[in-house]
């Protein structure tokens, strides 16, 4: 059956339907990189004082800051749904088998290819931008799945493994990509490979300590007040503490390389190539597998945009725990949401345009329920 509904409601519907922190994510970004280089330009000093508050390749206030960034969203993640997918008629182990290939196969190997085909004499952006494909989706991604009226329970489940399961896996892809596999492919790294327990204990500290604050806030919240008091009264509260966390470090992080940002000013328009094809691209990948498996629409859309967004916070947590702050991997995680928050926004309304001019099987009643649900918020 055609799905027939009309464009300028759904349209109008993509920008409304994000919060008014979401829908300008770029704009307070690009502030506080503005912000950061005047602090910088004021304070020249600024890098030596936060060297003596250092704990390993970190200072405590940034440490802070993405404690901050990383703890609400690992707070919203539905730890309970884990295990509890009813069978719709779509196939649990084909949706789920191919979105963790996609995500956990031909992501990072895709961003590994694009970082040595366009940053091959920028080894430093080249590893920041490697690091940024080896953070697999969480929380934000289920804001692209929702206004592009996705399966939100599939969804919600991909980001419950996605973020324990990185606890795990990151330290292993990020020892393989960075160091194992350019030796292999006899590529010069000039010297940028790292070690396993480097990444692992970055992302222990940056994403295990947040990871257990959020799922011990989450359990004793719903065993106390129940679980829409958490979703619609404190989730709300607690969320900006992401972006404030993020803007917080973004600012740091600028003011500290503002004179090698300004020397270089084509830097984050370099960095930022590789980043759009590979969104692009993985989102394809995803929409095109939900097709050939003649997936509903529902089922296509969480394939795409869970396969196609990726882990920021972390992402930038790692690459300021392992090279610092001054280093040009932080630059490159900084540029990740600046650059995926746009691009993911215009996916959406590709997706809905796709829904209404594409032919998709019949979803069972359920998804009809659930897909006329999102429509209606």
């Amino acid at each position: 059956m055609r799905q027939q509904a009309t464009s300028a409601p759904e349209a109008q519907a993509v920008l409304g339907r994000l919060s008014r922190l979401d829908r300008y994510l770029p704009v307070w970004i690009a502030l506080a990189m503005a912000g950061g280089l005047i602090l910088g330009t004021l304070v020249p000093n600024l890098n030596d004082g936060l060297e003596r508050l250092q704990i390993g390749t970190v200072s405590l206030p940034i440490a802070i800051g993405l404690l901050l960034m990383m703890y609400p969203v690992l707070a919203k993640v539905r730890y309970e749904d884990l295990g509890h997918m009813s069978d719709d008629g779509v196939g649990n182990g084909r949706f789920f088998g191919t979105s963790l290939f996609l995500s956990w196969v031909v992501g990072p190997a895709l961003m590994f290819a694009l970082a040595w085909i366009f940053l091959a004499d920028h080894p430093a952006y080249r590893t920041g931008v490697i690091i940024v494909g080896l953070a697999r989706c969480i929380a934000m991604v289920l804001v692209w799945n929702d206004i592009a009226l996705g399966d939100r329970e599939r969804a919600a489940i991909l980001v419950v493994f996605n973020a324990v399961f990185q606890v795990v896996a990151y330290a292993l892809l990020g020892y393989f990509y960075l160091t194992v596999l350019p030796g292999w492919l006899g590529f010069d790294t000039q010297g940028f490979e790292v070690g396993i327990w480097e990444v692992a204990r970055t992302v222990l500290i940056f994403l295990g300590i947040p990871l257990l604050a959020g799922f011990l806030t989450r359990t004793i919240g719903i065993r106390r007040r129940g679980r829409t008091w958490y979703e619609q009264e404190l989730i709300p509260r607690i969320a900006p503490l992401t972006l404030y966390g993020l803007l917080f470090t973004i600012v740091l992080l600028f003011a500290i390389q503002g004179e090698e940002i300004t020397s270089q000013p084509l830097d984050v328009a370099l960095i930022a190539v590789p980043l759009l094809v590979y969104f692009a691209l993985m989102w394809a990948a995803g929409f095109a597998a939900g097709r050939l498996m003649h997936f509903p629409y529902p089922q296509t859309a969480a394939l795409s945009f869970t396969v196609a967004s990726n882990d920021f916070e972390l992402a930038i947590a790692v690459a300021v725990g392992v090279f610092g702050a001054a280093s040009g991997q932080a630059l490159a995680g900084v540029v990740g949401p600046l650059i995926e928050v746009p691009v993911l926004v215009a996916l959406v309304y590709v997706a809905l345009w796709l829904r209404r001019r594409l032919t998709w099987p019949a979803p069972k009643p359920a998804l009809v329920a659930q897909s006329t649900a999102a429509a209606g918020e």
